[in-house]
């Protein structure tokens, strides 16, 4: 029998996903806490295993080195900036990977946020919490000026659903994009004409060394002033000092975040923003997404297998 791990606690905690693993492979072993694992206490998890089910642990040289006997990382997500795919090519391990499996969770989630946003939602309740009658409806969604950079899976499920809103849709993509944007009536642009224009500006990107800190000071600067941040892709593609500046000064209208810098974020200074909005990398957990990245990570075990 293989030797299967899960190392990710979201998985192993899902009764429904450890279920169906253990059918097919019945000596499967699950995280041992709510924590994600790292340095030691990883390797000592992964222990012999041949192939592991992975979510946010990091996968590197050192780990591949250590652990020669690993044929297979099965990702129980979407990001794959923690796993170091040059690393796992020069160690002949292979990837399970889906692209755009919780697409549509992420991007209900972003839809979500420009709604609060703009409408003034996430403030007043948070107000009324404290007794506080403060009635200030905001803005229409419809008919705004939306920035999408990154126009992949999550991207272009978030476009389909702003259609009924009739907003002007400016998007950035390094990949060509074209002939959905067409389709779509989205209008491909420079990043410096969509911070300049952009009402709403929603990141949708994956973390390379391009996008590291793609948002800073320069960037916010040129944004439309009172405009909204929206960042449901990673955390490090925003300077978070940078915009704890922007949004304390009034320069920006208002961010929401559902990532961060450093997870989970410890500066109670900046989580405690009157204008940010900010939840705990919870974008693609609906259940039925959390279910679909499991599914797909045993797919993956199955198919190597040839189960």
């Amino acid at each position: 029998m293989p030797r299967i791990v899960v190392t990710s606690p979201s998985f192993s905690r899902h009764s429904t996903l450890r279920q169906e693993l253990l059918a097919v492979f019945p000596e499967a072993r699950f995280a041992p806490g709510e924590q994600v694992l790292n340095g030691q206490a990883l390797l000592d998890h992964i222990a012999d295993a041949e192939a592991v089910i992975v979510g946010l642990e990091r996968i590197d040289e050192a780990l591949l080195t250590a652990k020669p006997g690993l044929r297979l990382i099965a990702k129980y997500g979407v990001g794959l900036d923690n796993i170091d795919l040059d690393a796992c090519e020069r160690h002949n391990v292979a990837i399970g990977w889906t692209g755009g499996v919780n697409a549509r969770s992420v991007s209900e989630m972003a839809l979500c946020f420009m709604l609060g946003l703009t409408r003034n939602i996430f403030r007043t309740s948070t107000l009324l919490h404290q007794g506080i009658w403060h009635k200030r409806g905001g803005a229409l969604l419809s008919g705004k000026t939306i920035g999408i950079i990154g126009i992949g899976h999550v991207g272009q499920d978030l476009i389909r659903l702003l259609a009924p809103f009739g907003c002007r849709l400016l998007g950035n993509d390094i990949a060509d994009r074209s002939n959905f944007c067409r389709q779509h009536q989205v209008t491909l642009t420079s990043k410096e004409q969509l911070y300049a224009e952009a009402d709403i500006l929603s990141l949708h990107v994956p973390l390379t060394p391009e996008t590291h800190h793609l948002i800073d000071k320069a960037t916010l600067a040129q944004m439309k002033p009172g405009a909204f941040l929206i960042n449901t892709s990673r955390g490090s593609v925003v300077k978070q000092s940078a915009l704890q500046t922007a949004l304390a000064s009034g320069r920006l209208g208002g961010a929401a975040l559902d990532v961060y810098e450093t997870e989970p974020p410890t500066d109670l200074g900046f989580l405690q923003l009157e204008n940010l909005v900010a939840t705990p990398h919870i974008g693609g957990n609906a259940e039925e997404a959390v279910l679909a990245m499991g599914r797909s990570a045993i797919s993956h075990l199955k198919t190597f297998y040839e189960l």
